[in-house]
């Protein structure tokens, strides 16, 4: 299937990540010119390494989403080198396991900053360009958190569902200028940042991390956790040609893990 990303130009937040860089390297291979972006510069350079060696154009990025001051040169940076970004993919790490109850204040403002005002202020500043051409993508990851809130991960359900809520009203108001605006909700994907929820339940259970994950995939209806490549190809779905009519939606990438209809 032709996704008519040829010559489109994305920029992928959180690309040295698991996720981020599945995603990125995925919308290069459909020839899209990637911007990779992450706080972890070297994990960001690797992931433009490997889009290099497949034959695709791709630049790094170091990249802290907390510092919102930073987003207008950043994204100028990316239009001096690539072009008008027509593709923004939003992967945000992830807070510290906890509870919602008896957080510091400041905590919340520190990752409110980095994991909700950064997409927001990001998304402001390449809106108007998406417009004016009558073409653009705005994704944004979240977790399946969102859908059934997970226990012990009380900052990120609250901050990511306010992106979807976020999304949704974007949705509506740029529709008609032909930018689509989704959210996109992973449940148990192979990345690290599961690996480390998986030690850390273990460790707070007194248990094993393999009983910990055998109990996962039992819990998922593919017996699986799934794949970054598997997710990154509902990205690239819907960044193309072919997702047009496709808005204000959000789309499961779970293997049937997420229990809520």
């Amino acid at each position: 299937m032709e996704l008519g990303l040829k010559g489109r130009t994305a920029l992928v937040l959180g690309a040295g990540g698991g996720l981020g860089g599945a995603i990125a390297r995925t919308l290069a291979d459909e020839g899209a010119k990637v911007a990779a972006a992450d706080l972890d510069k070297a994990a960001a350079t690797a992931t433009v390494e490997a889009i290099a060696e497949a034959g695709g154009e791709a630049i790094a990025l170091e990249w802290d989403l907390s510092l919102i001051d930073d987003v207008d040169g950043k994204v100028g940076e990316v239009e001096t080198r690539l072009g008008s970004i027509d593709i923004l993919v939003a992967v945000t790490g992830g807070p510290p396991p906890g509870p919602a109850s008896v957080q510091n204040p400041e905590t919340w403002r520190k990752f409110f900053d980095s994991m909700v005002v950064s997409v927001m202020s990001i998304a402001d500043r390449v809106l108007p360009g998406m417009r004016e051409r009558g073409w653009g993508r705005i994704i944004t990851s979240t977790s399946s958190g969102v859908a059934a809130p997970i226990p012990n991960l009380g900052i990120s359900n609250a901050l990511r569902l306010s992106l979807v809520g976020w999304s949704k009203t974007v949705a509506a108001e740029v529709g008609k200028d032909g930018v689509t605006c989704n959210v996109v909700m992973p449940g148990r994907v192979a990345t690290k940042r599961i690996t480390f929820l998986d030690e850390k339940k273990a460790e707070r259970e007194n248990r094993s991390v393999e009983d910990v994950r055998a109990e996962s995939h039992a819990a998922i209806p593919m017996g699986r956790y799934g794949e970054p490549h598997e997710y990154a190809d509902m990205v690239a779905f819907l960044a193309s040609e072919r997702a047009g009519y496709v808005t204000g939606s959000q789309i499961r990438i779970d293997g049937g893990y997420i229990p809520s209809i």
